[in-house]
């Protein structure tokens, strides 16, 4: 069954464009390197939990959106591969993609899929 990459990020409001920009670039390096589908989504709905909740776990500030995207790979071992292509990517490079947002705030992991419908 397929594998998973999520993430969610703080991004500031007024990068949105930036942030655009960089996740199509992204989005196409993920595509050579295997990838069946992926999304990228600027946060609309995302309330402020009491406990939990996605603006907590980036610890977003008053001018920043919550972003949530999620990567589709046929299996680990492309997904494995996969990265390690897009990080040797010049493409990929700080002064040639820069990251819109503090990456250091962003929250990721990789999923094996159980249920697809």
């Amino acid at each position: 069954m397929s594998y998973v990459d999520g993430f969610i990020a703080a991004v500031p409001t007024a990068n949105r464009e930036q942030f655009k920009k960089h996740a199509e670039i992204t989005a196409a390096i993920f595509k050579e390197s295997g990838a069946l589908s992926l999304a990228e989504c600027w946060g609309d709905d995302v309330p402020e939990g009491k406990v939990t909740s996605f603006p907590m776990s980036v610890k977003r500030k008053e001018d920043e959106t919550v972003v949530f995207g999620w990567i589709i790979w046929p299996d680990k071992a492309t997904r494995d591969a996969g990265m390690q292509k897009m990080m040797t990517d010049p493409r990929m490079k700080a002064d040639v993609n820069p990251m819109p947002f503090d990456g250091q705030r962003m929250v990721f992991g990789g999923f094996k899929m159980i249920v697809q419908a």
